[in-house]
């Protein structure tokens, strides 16, 4: 895809192209504080009131409002703020500062260790910022950050258009490109964050108050930088992005399935020595079950022969069977969502990094622990990086730090039924010590955690998620968050000098 220029932006985030004109104004009045010199550290700003969606707890949904995808955390929040619009962002943000109110951020509530809902504080909801502006003459593609990323496949695909995203429709596609984001087309297009070219965030000024920022390449790129690979709750709260986006009228999806676990020391170091050198075009995951081991493949603009081709060496092991999809990748996309209804109410992930390949006894750990899994969902998830396009940084640079890495690894355990509060509460204590040792026993072979995907308890999680990037990242803080307004159990403290 051709390079982005500055002139294709300024056309793209124009007024007449379907952005927003912000008034320069400030926050607790009729409107917005837009992007603008800065207040002095001390300034205090009008009394600001709560707008938008007010959900309290003494409203009647305030338990649904209340729960997020992950129901192994409950949290009773003061107030929930679901924005409708960025002004309402501002007011909350205000309103929080003002009254001395612990504040999380929210998007797709799939954070995985409820660290985007709090006790008796207020939680800044953007979930209803659904506005998709695409303009397919430049690829470009200015989104609320209310998204998912199943709402913004099928919103690109009605175009014959993409950007990365992960594999789960229901995330916020907020917080996944925040993150880093990868997925099925990650080889082929890059990390999500790498095709973050733009975002409107709200970010803490003068003493109590909030204001706009409009972010690209070249206003604020330092904001930006941290933005791709660190930006969930560590800056401000992002109403919306903008994507570079590519063309992608078709794709062929493979489903491939052992039953057993006989074959997978074969098809696992297969997998590891094929699927991250082979054509970039092509996306691989890997999920070993108690039972059976799948192997999910997408290929960009290509045929099943084609596919069936480049996967050969593992395909050739054991009997195992294919089924296939030819389409858009909207509809492949939908295809393969499983319903958050049908989908175990508690889950426990450990994330890690690979940059050579699984020896031998490595693969006899992901068996032996999976022999002895707590759940039947419980599962063991890979994603093939190596040779592809998320190995160059985009213009600007990211921070996201793991682009050299052979492939992505997960331990995960699903347990207990969803609206159910205490089904899975025998299993927990034994998923939580299933995860801990699995992880432990892998870490040898693995280097570096991804931040989407936290580890809780781990010791030195900052150089795991960010590596040498982390010193920067705390300078950028202080500039943007002096205060520390935007803080959580694992988020970047601002640097002291």
């Amino acid at each position: 895809m051709r390079d982005l220029s500055r002139r294709d932006l300024l056309r793209a985030t124009a007024v007449g192209a379907g952005a927003v004109a912000l008034p320069s104004v400030i926050a607790g009045s009729s409107a917005i504080a837009a992007d603008g010199p800065g207040w002095p550290s001390d300034t205090k700003f009008p009394a600001a009131e709560l707008t938008g969606r007010i959900v309290r707890p003494q409203s009647p949904d305030y338990a649904d409002a209340s729960l997020g995808w992950d129901e192994l955390f409950v949290r009773y929040p003061l107030v929930i703020v679901f924005a409708q619009e960025t002004r309402d962002v501002v007011n909350a943000l205000t309103w929080a500062r003002q009254h001395d109110v612990a504040l999380r951020v929210r998007s797709g509530r799939h954070s995985l260790e409820g660290w985007s809902n709090v006790d008796n504080g207020i939680v800044i909801d953007v979930s209803e910022l659904k506005d998709v502006h695409i303009d397919t003459a430049t690829r470009i593609a200015k989104v609320g950050a209310g998204l998912n990323q199943s709402e913004a496949v099928t919103a690109l695909g009605e175009h014959n258009l993409a950007a990365t995203t992960g594999t789960e429709g229901t995330v916020g596609l907020s917080g996944a490109t925040l993150g880093g984001g990868f997925g099925f087309l990650t080889r082929y297009l890059g990390m999500a964050c790498d095709n973050l070219i733009g975002a409107e965030i709200v970010v803490a000024a003068g003493a109590d108050g909030a204001k706009v920022l409009e972010v690209d390449p070249w206003n604020h790129p330092d904001l930006l930088w941290a933005l791709r690979g660190a930006g969930n709750g560590n800056f401000g709260i992002v109403t919306s992005l903008t994507y570079k986006v590519a063309p992608l009228t078709s794709v062929a999806y493979l489903q491939v399935t052992w039953p057993g676990l006989g074959d997978l020391h074969e098809v696992f170091d297969a997998w590891q020595r094929v699927a991250p050198f082979t054509d970039p075009r092509l996306g691989t995951q890997i999920e070993v079950h108690p039972t059976e081991i799948l192997l999910f493949a997408v290929l960009a603009e290509g045929s099943e022969a084609e596919a069936r081709k480049l996967l050969a060496p593992i395909l050739s092991i054991g009997d195992p069977t294919v089924t296939t999809q030819i389409g858009g990748w909207g509809d492949v996309y939908a295809g393969f969502q499983i319903p958050t209804a049908d989908e175990p109410a508690n889950w426990k992930f450990f994330s890690q990094f690979t940059r050579e390949p699984f020896p031998a006894k490595a693969i006899s750990v992901i068996q032996a622990f999976m022999e002895k899994a707590p759940s039947p969902d419980s599962n063991f998830f890979t994603q093939a990086f190596g040779r592809g396009a998320q190995r160059q940084e985009p213009f600007g640079g990211a921070a996201f730090p793991h682009r050299d890495a052979l492939f992505y690894s997960e331990p995960g355990a699903g347990w207990g039924t969803r609206g159910e509060p205490d089904s899975g509460d025998a299993v927990t204590p034994i998923a939580q010590t299933w995860i801990a040792e699995f992880s432990q026993a892998l870490r040898p072979y693995v280097d570096g955690a991804y931040v989407n995907v936290p580890n809780i308890g781990m010791a030195e999680w900052e150089t795991a998620y960010w590596g040498r990037n982390f010193p920067r990242l705390r300078k950028i803080k202080a500039k943007y968050d002096p205060h520390n307004v935007f803080q959580y159990e694992q988020s970047i403290p601002p640097a002291t000098h």
